[in-house]
């Protein structure tokens, strides 16, 4: 095990130069919020560095080096799709307004090498899971499922928020059918299944010491760059929202309930 961790440890070098190189895109475009597109792509750095250092692969790793493979290139293709002629995200350009002068320095820190960092974390079953020793047992089934469902379930929340989009430029409405019925931010609840999933294919006895990247990435997505942020002031941004919070679960998919009306309506009708 001393070497897999070994290669996880140096897999922060090509994380690193991926990160740098997104750096002086981002400061070229003045637009540090395209860095979302690189995110993806770091992890495909940490998987290609662990394949490279093992050099032997079961079907097993293979199968997730595929599930990684596909997850990176279409959530890349998503976000650059997105972003690459938008304005500056307003997450980054607060950022940016906060720590100026000079935040084009101050962003290889703040920006790029804290995403490698985190990234570098949430890779742990990677290097685990790509060193070939797995089979595939009931436990690697079961995160195997998991992770595939994630995907889909991420891939078509993003199309559904897409579709609303172009159909809504203004952002007036809510969106509240298919997925989104469901759960408020399904697309990262998809994410939060992947990487369960992915650690579930990657977990042996000795091996305990990944469950660090299912944690973090749970952290990130439910308090401090998913949900919690997203949400800190879209009810003032947007007043039908308050209405969607009001009747639909916020993170795990469950039974809507009844709107705020409704529920008025209910309350004077008893």
């Amino acid at each position: 095990m001393s070497g897999v961790i070994e290669v996880w440890l140096h897999s922060l070098v090509p994380i690193i130069a991926l990160a740098g190189v997104a750096w002086v895109l981002c400061t070229v475009r003045r637009n540090a919020g395209l860095v979302d597109i690189f995110w993806p792509g770091l992890f495909l750095a940490a998987a290609g560095y662990d394949a490279w250092r093992y050099r032997h692969w079961s079907g097993a790793s293979l199968v997730m080096a595929a599930l990684l493979i596909v997850w990176a290139l279409r959530l890349s293709i998503h976000l650059a799709i997105r972003n690459w002629h938008a304005p500056e995200d307003r997450r980054y350009a607060e950022m940016r307004a906060r720590h100026q002068p000079g935040f084009a320095w101050k962003s290889l820190v703040l920006v790029f090498g804290l995403q490698a960092v985190l990234a570098w974390i949430v890779s742990a079953p990677l290097a685990v899971g790509l060193a070939g020793r797995q089979s595939p047992g009931p436990v690697w089934i079961f995160g195997l499922l998991l992770a595939m469902c994630g995907l889909a379930i991420e891939s078509f929340a993003d199309q559904q928020l897409r579709a609303f989009k172009t159909r809504d430029p203004q952002h007036r409405g809510v969106l509240d059918t298919g997925l989104w019925r469901y759960s408020r931010h399904p697309n990262y609840f998809g994410e939060f299944c992947f990487w369960w999933g992915l650690f579930a294919m990657a977990i042996r006895a000795d091996s305990i010491w990944i469950l660090v990247s299912p944690l973090l990435m749970s952290l990130l997505l439910l308090r401090v760059s998913g949900v919690s942020l997203l949400e800190k002031d879209i009810a003032h941004r947007r007043p039908d929202y308050r209405d969607y919070v009001a009747r639909t679960p916020v993170f795990f998919p469950w039974k809507p309930g009844a709107s705020t009306a409704a529920r008025h309506h209910n309350e004077a009708q008893s």
